[in-house]
């Protein structure tokens, strides 16, 4: 069942029983939310639909040149590139994850670091400023007096990701690697095709232009990519109707009732009961670890942007002032890297993806069994590194 449905229900039947009133789920509707990520994501859905997004991954492989050692420093670039833009971390799996064991196994880099390689690529960039997931935390910091730290946000993010990609990749023996053949070997394909047609730079061109008014004139988000959609459709760069059955509604549904039950229950008195039941446990010197560890655990079986992000990033103030003590920013950063760190998991959507990525049923069993382990201890993992570079990169 989608969680957002559940949510619906019960903001409502909580908006009744709180005195909030039937129509307090109305209220609490995150609507500007929710037109940010219906335009990001249908923007991105009609560069995936055209084939734009397939070409610059295609194009992306090339770098490898045959190099099998090379070949998952690649991967976690090409996947944290292409989530860096816009479309989010579970976009980017679903996109580059299929190539990658394909390329991967015809190289002998085994589907385990090959995952690690998509995913950790894929969650590093996946808090910037104009993803999807990036909007959802820097929204949620904002509503809670936090905002203007896009760019630490990403940059936490991006460096916890880095640095166990970076262990997996030598722990797993990235560099022992060997072999060398040619790109087009590599896919097992004909030569990979790597030229765009006219619609997909027409599509590259107006995403770039997008990304430039955002980041450089401050354009709104969701409004501007719906201008870049609009435009893509009516000059007919790519299918209106294929994409939008390809953007992800069921994640916006549990985003948003996910946003608009934690309004109804802030609103209600529910959350400051949850916070002074949090401070209880926590002290300013080990908050950083604790609420990442916290995160983590939850996220491990539920969603990192549709729950955990939307539920625990608003009672960063109230958890400072019931502590007595706290940086509210480190403290949000260490929500942030330790709900995503563990999405390797296989019952997240990212892990569950490469697992389906892998054709042979035995392989598929031994690599959902080791990224459950990987994502469990990533919960730890999370713990010491926001216990260590939290407070640091706050104070940047």
């Amino acid at each position: 069942m989608n969680v957002g449905v559940l949510a619906f229900a019960l903001a409502w039947i909580f908006g009744l029983v709180g005195g909030g009133g039937p129509d307090l789920v109305v209220k609490t509707f995150p609507a500007q939310l929710f037109v940010t990520l219906a335009g990001v994501t249908l923007l991105f859905a009609l560069a995936e639909s055209n084939g734009t997004l397939e070409r610059v991954a295609t194009a992306a492989l090339r770098l490898a040149r045959g190099d099998a050692r090379a070949l998952p420093v690649i991967l976690f670039f090409i996947a944290c590139a292409v989530s860096t833009v816009g479309p989010g971390a579970i976009a980017s799996v679903a996109l580059v994850a299929p190539m990658a064991m394909a390329v991967a196994r015809r190289a002998g880099v085994s589907p385990f670091l090959t995952a690690l390689a998509v995913t950790n690529g894929a969650n590093a960039g996946n808090l910037s400023p104009v993803s999807a997931v990036g909007v959802i935390a820097n929204t949620k910091m904002a509503e809670a007096g936090l905002g203007g730290h896009e760019i630490k946000v990403w940059a936490a993010n991006f460096f916890a990701h880095f640095i166990v990609g970076a262990v997996a990749y030598f722990a797993l023996g990235g560099l022992r690697r060997s072999g060398s053949s040619s790109a087009e070997e590599m896919a097992g394909t004909a030569p990979l095709d790597a030229r765009f047609s006219r619609p997909q730079w027409l599509t590259a061109a107006v995403i770039a232009a997008w990304i430039a008014a955002v980041m450089g004139l401050n354009v709104p988000l969701g409004p501007a990519a719906f201008a870049g959609a609009a435009a893509l459709i009516l000059i007919r760069a790519a299918e209106e109707t294929d994409a939008l059955r390809r953007m992800p509604w069921p994640a916006i549904l549990m985003v948003t009732g996910m946003s608009a039950l934690v309004g109804v229950v802030e609103r209600t008195g529910g959350m400051a009961l949850f916070t002074s039941l949090l401070a209880r446990l926590a002290r300013p010197s080990t908050v950083n670890a604790l609420i990442a560890f916290v995160t983590g655990v939850i996220s491990t079986y539920s969603s990192t942007s549709g729950v955990v992000l939307p539920a625990f990033l608003p009672t960063v103030p109230g958890l400072v002032r019931e502590m007595g003590g706290g940086d509210p920013l480190a403290i949000a950063l260490s929500i942030n890297v330790g709900a995503s760190i563990v999405d390797v998991s296989p019952l997240s959507t990212l892990g569950a993806l490469c697992v389906a990525a892998v054709a042979d049923p035995e392989v598929s069993k031994d690599l959902f069994r080791r990224l459950m382990m990987w994502g469990l201890s990533m919960t730890v993992a999370g713990a010491v590194l926001c216990a260590v570079f939290a407070g640091p990169f706050a104070r940047l």
